[in-house]
This record gives C-alpha cells, structure tokens and sequence, in this order.
C-alpha cells in the first residue's frame, strides 16, 4: 500500500478536492506507475459532472505518462524503469472482436486493476476510465502502459493516451485518410485539431478547418489546415463545396458530436465520401436524416472509438513521428500546472482558452 494525494469528484457537480488515498500493490499482471504528467480532459469533466455514471467519488485523471516502478507477478512485458503512456483500453486477446482480428474493438479491456485505491478511511474509489492518474502514482493492467521512447516529453506524450490519440486515429485509422485526398474537420479544438494534423501526416491535399471563432481556426493552421471556415460568418457546408470545385471533401469529421455539425459532415462529402464522428454526443441527443439522402450519396457514416487505436502499435509510431519532428505533439501543451490547480484547469477548458493544461510531477 502506497500514500499519495489524489484529485477525486466526490459528488456531482462539486468542486475537485485534493485529498489523502492509498494506492494498492500492483497483482498479478499489473504494473505500479510513478505518474510524471497527466493532461487535463474534457472527460475528467464529464466525471465530475455525472456525466458517465454516478460511482462515486472518482479519482479522476487519465491522459498520462510515467515510469514503471514495480511489476507485479506473472508480467514479462514491463520491468522498473519502463517509460510508458497509459491506455485506456487494452485489448484482452480473446473476446470475438480480438479473436476476429480487429483488437482495436475489443469488448474485454484489460488496463483496469483489480482492486480500486481507496480514501484514507477506506472509501473505494473510481478510476477515470480505469486508470486515476492525478496521483503520484497509480496501478494499472500492464496491458494499459505502453512503452515508447523515453525521449519524448512527459507533458506530450500522456495527451497521446486520450484525445491525441482520438483525434489523430479518427483521420487515420477510422477515416482512413489517403494521400491527394480532401478532409474537413469540424470542430477545432484538441481532437479536432489532432485530426487535423492526423491528416496531414497522411497526406492530405486540402485541409478545411470549421469552427465558430477565428482564433481556433488560426490556431488549426499550426496543425496542418490549408484552410479555415468561420461557422457563424458563412454556412461551412457550401463554403467546403466551394473550396472543393463544387464536390465536398473526400472525409469529413465531426469533432463537436451534436446533431448540427454531424449533419454538415454528412452533407459536407462528395459523393461516396465519408462521415467520421468522434465527438462525444449527449446521450439526449438525436438526430433525422432522409433516408433517400443515406442511400444515394453512399459512402460510409462511422464513430471513431479512441480513434480505432491499437495502443501497442498507435502510441510509440505517433511518439517516434513527434521525434522525427513529423508530429507536432508540443502545440497541444498550453500551459502545465500543479496538482492543486486542476480546478481552475477545467474552467479554463469550459471557456475554451486551453487545448490542454498538463499536470506534472516531480520527475517530469
């Protein structure tokens, strides 16, 4: 048993607290992490607003990075000294969807720990998304710390755990991205523009970035957009056509995730094109499409789950791109912050000052 000071959501809607936990021995098969640096999500939010489910309290934090300290029995794949990115989700190996061969859907998850770390008084808490990273340290299934070069920053490479990677494999692995072809992404924010500089790194042609402030739309330039369509000032689905002879783009991607800006990908396509959310819709969202509109315009209509990821593959091929000066991981970093500021951090998210704040460590 370790003592640490976490940030948990003891109840909806209340501020985060930093408070005394205890984190368990890693098990059998799990790894025991010394975090360096954690990115603040929107996610997290949704934790402490209810927004996932109502277990509370939560130890929130999950875009993270830092080192193996101690392995617990039966791990062959890590030792101490390990750096990793933690993933929050690891393929098992034998549910159908690894079993069929496309591991990157896998209904069986492997990265959570067996037994949650606890208050002082010991009240279980729930890991944001299995891992609760705004900690010193945290433990996790070895499957959920993925190793990659220890060149790379502490403060980048945890935001590859989460919305990076979300971003980056909508374009790439869900989208498909292609070289010479035409991509809009709606929504300029963290995972929009990881989509964005996704399909750069593909070899995209044109770029269009859409989104309701300017400054964003500037900011999306940095990542790879040739373009930018300001939503309030024009309506972004002619303005697509009239930047691709008349046609729509070959992809288009949601990364907003309401019915609004999922429709204006729809439309934004050209003909056989197609549509990527990964944008976190609200579960009392709905949306109405004319059916004949569907099947003739053909194409395809996908969700992006955590950017269809392998995080074995997906994680140490973005990081090598970053050191190969391929990826531009740095921009993503707005500011780093204490442990004590993660509050504050979500405010400046909510008013959209900041594509990530980065808790770090001593050691980062």
């Amino acid at each position: 048993m370790r003592e640490s000071r976490g940030v948990i959501a003891r109840g909806k809607g209340s501020p985060v607290e930093l408070v005394d936990i205890r984190i368990p021995d890693p098990g059998p098969g799990e790894v025991l992490v010394r975090i360096q640096a954690c990115g603040v999500c929107h996610t997290d939010l949704l934790y402490r607003e209810g927004g996932v489910n109502n277990d509370f309290p939560f130890l929130l934090g999950h875009e993270a990075a830092g080192v193996v300290e101690v392995v617990g029995d039966g791990v062959a794949t890590h030792q101490p000294g390990d750096y990793v990115v933690l993933a929050w989700r690891a393929p098992c190996g034998n549910c159908r969807s690894c079993r069929r061969g496309r591991p990157w859907y896998c209904f069986d998850s492997t990265h959570e720990a067996q037994r949650a770390p606890t208050l002082a008084d010991g009240t279980a808490l729930s890991p944001a998304l299995g891992l609760g990273a705004f900690a010193s340290h945290t433990v996790v299934g070895a499957g959920g710390a993925v190793k990659v070069d220890p060149a790379v920053p502490a403060v980048g490479a945890g935001l590859i755990g989460c919305g990076v990677m979300a971003g980056w494999g909508a374009a790439v692995n869900t989208g498909a991205v292609t070289r010479g072809e035409t991509v809009a992404v709606i929504g300029c924010g963290g995972v929009g523009n990881a989509a964005i500089a996704g399909a750069a790194m593909a070899g995209a042609s044109r770029i269009i970035g859409v989104d309701i402030e300017d400054r964003k739309l500037d900011l999306a330039r940095r990542f790879g957009a040739t373009d930018g369509i300001n939503a309030q000032a024009v309506d972004p689905v002619d303005a697509i056509r009239d930047l691709t002879d008349g046609n729509g783009v070959d992809v288009a991607i949601d990364a907003v995730g309401s019915p609004r800006t999922y429709e204006q990908a729809f439309y934004a396509r050209d003909h056989a094109g197609r549509t990527v959310m990964v944008g976190v819709p609200d579960p009392s969202m709905s949306i109405e499409l004319p059916m004949i509109e569907v099947f003739g315009r053909g194409g395809s209509q996908k969700s992006s789950w955590y950017g269809d990821c392998l995080p074995s593959r997906d994680f140490p091929l973005l990081t090598d791109a970053y050191l190969q000066g391929n990826f531009p991981l740095d921009a993503f970093v707005s500011e780093t912050i204490g442990i004590t500021d993660v509050e504050e951090a979500f405010a400046r998210m909510e008013r959209g000052d900041v594509l990530r704040s980065v808790v770090t460590f001593d050691g980062a």
